[in-house]
C-alpha cells in the first residue's frame, strides 16, 4: 500500500495512500520491467492532478514557498554548497527546494512527464537543478558521480521490490564522508485498510502487491484511475540493507504524526502535524534516519 508517497516530491508518491480494493498478490512477476512500466504509467497518470491540487500548492511554491518539512530539515542541516542526489524526486519540489537553499542538486525519478515538468520548474524559477529521468536500480547508466548526501522521502520504497539494491544504489553514490537521509511513511501505517479499521496487509515483504487506485493522494476526487505494484517494507529488512552496504546508522527516530494530510480519518492536532483521529498519538506514522559511510 504505499506512493516518497515519496515517488515522493515529498518525492514522492507519497504513498499508495487511496487503496480502493483489496490487494491481490501477484503469482509471478517474472519480467523485470513489468512492475516499472505498470508503475511509471500509474506515476505519468497522477502528474496532471499533483500539479492542479491543493495538496502540491504550485502557486504558492512558484511564490517561494519550501516544500520541505521540519523532520528532514533539522536532519538535512545546513546544505548550502553540498552536492545532493534526490532520489524519487516525482516533479521537483523539494529538490528545487534544496536548490533554492544553495545545494546543488540532482533529481532522479521513473516519471517522464513529471521530470518534463520538474526541468520547466527549474528553468522557470531559474535554479540550477539537474533532473535525470530513469528508475533508480538503472542509475549508474546515467551518472557518475558522488554526493555529499543522498536523500529521499515520503513513500519511495514501496515502489521498489529489492532493498538490497536500493542501498546498493546509495552506497555508490555517496562521497566517503557523505550521509543518507531518509524520511518514510511507518510501515505499521501500510498494514491498515484504508480507513484503519483493522489489519488489511502484511507487515513484513510478503512479495509484491498489485491494485487499482481511483483518484490520487493528492486529489482524491481527481477524475483518474491507474494500477500499481509495491512492496511492503519492515523496518528490520530496511536496516539490514543499510547496514550490509558498511551505512553506520547515527540516528533513527519515529514521529506520532505525519506533516501531510494524506491518509482518512486524520485530524490535524497542530499546525501541519495530522494523525489518525481515533489512535490519536498512539502508533507511530514516520519514521527517519541519518546514515554515514564512515
Amino acid at each position: 500500500m504505499l506512493s516518497n508517497f515519496p515517488y515522493v516530491d515529498l518525492a514522492a508518491y507519497f504513498s499508495l495512500i487511496c487503496r480502493t480494493i483489496s490487494p491481490k498478490i501477484l503469482s509471478e512477476m517474472d519480467d523485470s520491467h513489468k512492475y516499472k512500466e505498470i508503475n511509471k504509467h500509474s506515476w505519468n497518470n497522477r502528474v496532471a492532478a499533483h500539479l492542479n491540487s491543493e495538496f502540491y500548492d504550485l502557486a504558492g511554491f512558484k511564490n517561494g514557498n519550501s516544500s520541505l518539512k521540519s523532520i528532514e530539515t533539522e536532519l538535512l542541516g545546513d546544505v548550502s554548497g553540498l552536492s545532493i542526489l534526490h532520489l524519487q524526486c516525482h516533479f521537483g519540489q523539494d529538490s528545487l527546494s534544496l536548490a533554492r537553499l544553495g545545494a546543488q542538486v540532482t533529481g532522479v525519478d521513473l516519471s517522464d512527464k513529471a521530470i518534463s515538468v520538474a526541468q520547466e520548474l527549474n528553468d522557470e524559477l531559474n535554479l540550477n537543478a539537474t533532473f535525470i529521468c530513469c528508475d533508480i536500480y538503472d542509475l549508474p547508466q546515467y551518472l557518475n558521480q558522488q554526493f555529499d548526501i543522498v536523500f529521499t522521502s515520503y513513500g519511495t520504497i514501496g515502489w521498489l521490490p529489492d532493498l538490497d539494491k536500493w542501498a546498493d544504489i546509495i552506497q555508490q553514490f555517496l562521497k566517503p564522508s557523505g550521509k543518507f537521509i531518509f524520511v518514510e511513511f511507518h510501515p505499521l501505517v501500510w498494514m491498515f485498510d484504508d480507513d484503519f479499521e483493522g489489519i488489511a496487509y502484511n507487515y513484513f515483504n510478503n512479495g509484491p502487491i498489485e491494485e487499482t487506485e481511483n483518484g490520487t493522494y493528492a486529489d482524491k476526487s481527481a477524475d483518474i484511475q491507474q494500477d500499481y505494484v509495491c512492496w511492503n517494507h519492515d523496518l528490520g529488512e530496511v536496516f539490514s540493507a543499510l547496514l550490509s552496504q558498511k551505512l553506520q546508522i547515527q540516528s533513527f527516530q519515529e514521529f506520532d504524526y505525519s506533516p501531510f494530510n494524506c491518509f482518512n480519518n486524520t485530524i490535524e492536532f497542530e499546525t501541519g502535524k495530522f494523525r489518525i483521529q481515533k489512535f490519536e498519538n498512539k502508533i507511530p506514522l514516520v519514521y527517519a534516519l541519518k546514515c554515514t559511510t564512515g
